[in-house]
Formats: structure tokens, C-alpha cells, sequence
């Protein structure tokens, strides 16, 4: 990845429709913390309304650089820890399957 190109982290997920609603809560919830971090330039939570694709719910950050992510990682995994929140168990205990991944502009 570049260095002064912005990175994009893209998370792609499979949710059950039953499981939507709590799952965009708290999608909202982690972005609402991260909106508020240096070097977060956008954030959104988007969830499917046409089309075919298997991914029903996708979650887009938009960075100034891998330095910001780095501090952003750490700050969320401290207010994870401090919550008791497990991403992979509360995944995993819903039946998501995701797709995660940094990008940049092509």
C-alpha cells in the first residue's frame, strides 16, 4: 500500500435477515467510535437494498494513513476489552460470515 494514498478498510458480511437489526447497531456503535479518531476521514454502515450479491451488510473506513489505523486498532481493542466485547464470538455466535479487508484507489 501506498503511503500517501487514504486506505479503506471494507468489511463485507453475510447476516441472517433475523439478525440485521442488533448486527447494524452495533456496526454503528464501533463506527461511531472510530468516526471521533485522528485520521478517519469517512465511515458508513450500508446494508443491501437490491441486487444479488450474497453480502447483505457492509461496513466502509476511509483513512488518511496505515499510521491512523495502527492508533485506531488500539483504541478499539482497549474499549473492547474494557466492554468485554468479542467481535469473533459475537459473529461467530449469530451465524455472519464475513469478507474483511484494507483497499486502496486503484
Amino acid at each position: 500500500m501506498s503511503g500517501s494514498a487514504s486506505i479503506h478498510r471494507i468489511d463485507k458480511f453475510v447476516v441472517p435477515p433475523e439478525t440485521v437489526p442488533a448486527f447494524v447497531a452495533q456496526m454503528q456503535r464501533i463506527q461511531q467510535t472510530l468516526r471521533d479518531l485522528p485520521g478517519c476521514l469517512r465511515q458508513m454502515v450500508l446494508t443491501q437494498s437490491g441486487g444479488s450479491g450474497e453480502f447483505n451488510v457492509i461496513t466502509l473506513v476511509e483513512w488518511e494513513s496505515m499510521e491512523a489505523v495502527t492508533r485506531a486498532q488500539e483504541v478499539v481493542q482497549r474499549q473492547f476489552a474494557a466492554e468485554g466485547f468479542n467481535p469473533a464470538e459475537f459473529v461467530r455466535e449469530r451465524g455472519i460470515r464475513a469478507d474483511l479487508g484494507f483497499y486502496e484507489r486503484a
